[in-house]
């Protein structure tokens, strides 16, 4: 079962012209639109199903700087700073607690990737610190587990994915961006070679720009124009415990289980080291661009060949802007939750925290996420098409950096000194 998500009353009319067209209600695609009607840039956000329907109503909420890759902190580090004032920016709670997050090694081999992590980032000044057995009971009482040692960012923290999107949706309109859900963009206009509408499943919208903000979709839907974006999908299984009294606020990642605190007082619970990975047609396609992410991860992947692969083959790859479009066939992507890998974390937690023994699950659910071969999204121009930006393959970070992912996002579209440096998110890299 979904997450409940906090409502949104959308528009159900767009206007025939704007400057901007985002493809995809996801937090992604609201960020940039918060961004550019800041900014008094007239947007439209087309939502072919429900607004953060699918993994940004779904993911876990961290938002962290720990373990990412060098090259990315910055954008995490950004991320930190507009958190830490959406609330005031939306006028409402999203959440956001900066709480920590904590990452556990069980053996001395694990806890030397925390500490190469380390040293690849401490020319970037982080709170980010080594810890031992002792410090870990101090912080997180109550445990049983015997750890190697941990490592812990004080700085990084959580917001709440049920809320978060809603509030940035309702002032983003406020401040006169349209969004309109239930209706998918099925292709592009292009006048002159360059990108000049969407064709949706309505009608057509004249623009002179187009964020696509489709998250998994994305590959699909440039692959219908002859481009293709490197994503495979995996899924991830999550529960919510019924309110209980806990050991800590911080989030902790162990290599089979992780926790953290929700605002109703439960714990959102998954199985870290447990993702599945429905096999598609893509693995063919274009599987040997993961084979050295494969190596060092295959551990983590539940391998299944089944269902999904019938569904995916069954949706077209290629379709005409008057053909119904797989966008329309699957409004919303909705993994069921995999029992046996929540009771599996279920277990783990348990034996490391006794008190999470008598815990009730109220909730579970399951989320897919779109993985670049080098875990980082692509944000910016893609090339061969003037006029259409990308800013998907977040890889399951996008949550975390959602609000400087789509402030670049808007950097980039309306030629304003962009937030970061985009050049670690340039679709030439995959090319």
């Amino acid at each position: 079962m979904a997450p409940t998500i906090a409502s949104v009353h959308t528009s159900s009319d767009f206007p025939a012209a704007t400057s901007v067209v985002i493809i995809g209600g996801g937090i992604i695609g609201l960020t940039a639109a918060l961004a550019l009607s800041e900014r008094g840039i007239p947007v439209v956000v087309l939502e072919k199903g429900r607004v953060a329907g699918e993994q940004s109503s779904r993911n876990l909420g961290w938002i962290r700087k720990t373990s990412r890759h060098a090259a990315d902190v910055p954008m995490a580090l950004a991320a930190d700073r507009l958190w830490a004032g959406m609330a005031e920016r939306v006028g409402g709670d999203v959440g956001y607690r900066q709480s920590g997050i904590m990452f556990l090694a069980r053996t001395a081999e694990q806890l030397a990737v925390h500490e190469a992590w380390l040293k690849s980032v401490e020319s970037l000044s982080l709170d980010s610190q080594l810890l031992s057995p002792r410090q870990i009971d101090s912080r997180v009482p109550g445990g049983k587990g015997e750890w190697a040692g941990g490592i812990y960012t004080a700085s990084d923290g959580r917001a709440e994915p049920t809320l978060a999107s809603s509030a940035i949706a309702r002032v983003a309109m406020a401040k006169g961006a349209v969004i309109v859900e239930h209706c998918a963009v099925r292709t592009l206009s292009m006048t002159g070679g360059k990108v000049s509408g969407v064709v949706t499943e309505r009608g057509e919208i004249r623009c002179d720009q187009v964020l696509l903000a489709g998250g998994m979709w994305s590959r699909r839907f440039l692959g219908n124009l002859g481009v293709s974006l490197p994503t495979l999908p995996l899924i991830c299984s999550v529960l919510r415990t019924a309110t209980m009294e806990g050991p800590t606020e911080i989030a902790v990642g162990a290599p089979d289980f992780s926790f953290r605190k929700h605002r109703d007082g439960g714990f959102i619970v998954t199985q870290r080291g447990a993702l599945d990975a429905p096999l598609t047609l893509d693995h063919l396609l274009i599987g040997s661009r993961y084979l050295g992410a494969l190596r060092g991860q295959r551990q983590l992947l539940r391998i299944s060949l089944g269902k999904h692969f019938v569904n995916d083959l069954s949706l077209p790859r290629r379709w005409g802007a008057d053909k119904r479009s797989p966008f329309e066939r699957v409004r919303t992507m909705d993994p069921p939750a995999n029992a046996r890998i929540n009771d599996e974390a279920r277990r783990n937690l348990a034996a490391a925290w006794p008190v999470f023994e008598g815990a009730r699950v109220e909730a579970a659910w399951a989320g897919m996420i779109d993985i670049t071969p080098d875990s980082n999204p692509v944000i910016g121009a893609v090339p061969g098409v003037p006029g259409l930006t990308i800013a998907s393959g977040f890889s399951g970070h996008g949550f975390g950096t959602s609000p400087a992912a789509g402030q670049l996002a808007a950097d980039l579209l309306s030629g304003e000194v962009p937030l970061i440096d985009p050049a670690p998110y340039r679709f030439e890299r995959f090319l």
